[in-house]
């Protein structure tokens, strides 16, 4: 049975499959000497720009590692939302890599702002204080919530005021190009994003994301970062033809909105449900919810998903490229009947 944990459990998409199976096929040179992995590189470098050189890792954290030390020293300090990726969920792998500061941002959507980032801005050329220098955002964001293309403006702008850079960790960013109709380009490097991690595992890929810089500086060393990182794969061709599969015929695109398509029809549903409220606009393909603690309880012995915010009994549902109707109607049917089930909306 399919859950609603992650879109990092769904399979792989049968047409990216077929891509690696093709590749499977006599020798290549490794370390990115192939054809595929040049062929992926050019063909990302048609939607980034000419300039850009992509550097393929093996999953977020390495992307994020990888890119965040192209951009700082070890006094400087990176700030994120409380909630990030890099701040939560990585182990502590950015600050050891980089061994910078992280300084976290409290939010209520996920989404850092011009005035949010300014509190965090302080100590300037203090030798007792860690120096900004990154800020660090994600699209979409942990809490499923997605900048707009004048959001994303308006923090770089910020940031480059104050020669800081800014570093999209795009892991989800096919769901938020799908949430508003623009392309990966429209949605960074076009908003004066200055590197980006582009996440493909979440969205149908085996696994694998890229790093695109988009200033000479930050690419110089991309390489030497990714192999003092333990990212660089030698036999890459397995991992850059999943992009050209992916890139081809948007199925990036196509396979996000699908996903983006069921959590709004999950949302849809389960809203109509007594004792359940949404906590979250649903902009991508997650969806935010509090409900009774029994109620998640009783669901888990069906379905595995995570807790979001114990305190206050909110969890996480996110659907994928392979969630289907019936998945939805399945879910809402048992959560219903649950809830209808227990006793804890009588007076």
């Amino acid at each position: 049975m399919k859950n609603f944990a992650s879109d990092n459990n769904s399979g792989v998409h049968p047409q990216i499959m077929e891509a690696i199976q093709k590749a499977n096929e006599g020798h290549a040179i490794a370390y990115g000497g192939d054809e595929w992995t040049r062929q992926a590189s050019d063909r990302l470098k048609e939607i980034f720009g000419e300039e850009v050189e992509p550097c393929f890792v093996f999953n977020g954290t390495g992307a994020n590692v990888v890119a965040l030390q192209t951009m700082v020293r070890p006094f400087h300090s990176i700030i994120t939302p409380a909630t990030g990726h890099i701040n939560v969920d990585e182990c502590g792998a950015p600050a050891k890599f980089t061994s910078c500061m992280i300084k976290e941002v409290q939010t209520n959507d996920g989404k850092l702002t011009v005035e949010s980032v300014l509190s965090a801005l302080h100590g300037w050329n203090d030798q007792h204080h860690s120096q900004p220098k990154v800020i660090y955002l994600s699209q979409a964001t942990e809490w499923g919530t997605v900048y707009t293309p004048d959001e994303l403006k308006a923090i770089c702008d910020l940031a480059h005021t104050y020669r800081m850079y800014v570093h999209l960790d795009g892991s989800r960013l096919a769901n938020a190009c799908a949430y508003l109709n623009l392309s990966m380009r429209a949605l960074s490097r076009d908003c004066g994003v200055d590197i980006l991690s582009l996440g493909g595992t979440k969205n149908g890929m085996m696994m694998g994301e890229a790093v695109l810089a988009f200033r000479p500086e930050l690419s110089e060393y991309l390489k030497f970062y990714r192999k003092q990182s333990a990212q660089l794969y030698s036999k890459m061709r397995y991992h850059s033809v999943q992009f050209l599969a992916y890139l081809e015929n948007d199925l990036w695109l196509e396979n996000a909105r699908h996903a983006n398509q069921m959590a709004v029809l999950l949302a849809e549903k389960i809203k109509e449900l007594p004792g359940i409220f949404l906590t979250q606009q649903v902009e991508s393909n997650a969806v935010f919810l509090c409900m009774p603690q029994r109620i998640i309880e009783q669901m888990r012995e069906t379905y595995f998903f995570y807790t979001w915010d114990e305190s206050r009994h909110e969890v996480r549902l996110v659907c994928s490229w392979d969630t289907t109707e019936e998945d939805v109607n399945a879910f809402v049917s048992l959560l219903a009947s649950t809830i209808h089930a227990s006793e804890y909306w009588l007076p």
